[in-house]
């Protein structure tokens, strides 16, 4: 995975509250079991129609807003347990999403797969909002290292809190197993110690 420290990008604004992972990528596109492809049919039915043509009305169809910040409505990531949803956010180019609430599953698959959902309060998500109604090319900036979000060239920011293992990984790009591994060496030394052949 890639290191996450300091992110700062447009947004996609997305006001819909409890999206579930099922919107996020349907069902019938979980044919796949490598994480490459999904982000092609992120929000496959709120993107496209049944001809397979791009809808005008869709947030993420637009001109007017790109980034790798998702921010996204209340109870983001409900539903099934399904990591691909955290997957597609990801090959489609999101680092992030912040919400005022996510689906502890889709936090954890979130987490393991190098994007950093972001919790913020209601009153702060709605400023977020309101500021990327007033002007879409707002940047945000999200802090990983010092746990804050904030809109840039202001002085409005909220701390965010995050599980300090998760964190560390993502500070470093670590996934589970890169971080066994980056203990190889004190794992071998307490061996050496405390194991007897």
């Amino acid at each position: 995975m890639e290191k996450f420290e300091v992110l700062k990008s447009t947004v996609v604004p997305l006001t819909v509250q409890d999206v579930d992972t099922d919107q996020i990528i349907p069902a019938r596109f979980l044919k796949a079991t490598t994480r490459a492809g999904f982000g092609e049919n992120l929000f496959r039915d709120w993107r496209y129609d049944q001809n397979g043509n791009p809808k005008a009305d869709s947030v993420l169809n637009s001109n007017s807003y790109a980034g790798s910040i998702l921010l996204a409505g209340e109870n983001f990531g409900c539903g099934s347990s399904r990591e691909h949803a955290a997957w597609a956010l990801v090959d489609f180019g999101f680092k992030a999403v912040i919400s005022s609430y996510f689906a502890d599953i889709f936090k954890g698959n979130a987490l393991n797969n190098g994007l950093l959902p972001v919790q913020v309060s209601p009153d702060f998500l709605e400023k977020l909002f309101e500021q990327v109604k007033f002007d879409s090319k707002t940047e945000f900036i999200v802090d990983l290292k010092n746990q804050f979000v904030s809109i840039s060239g202001t002085t409005i920011s909220e701390f965010f809190d995050i599980n300090p293992y998760k964190k560390m990984c993502l500070l470093n790009g670590y996934d589970d197993i890169d971080f066994l591994l980056s203990k190889k060496a004190e794992i071998e030394a307490f061996e050496k110690q405390h194991i007897e052949f």
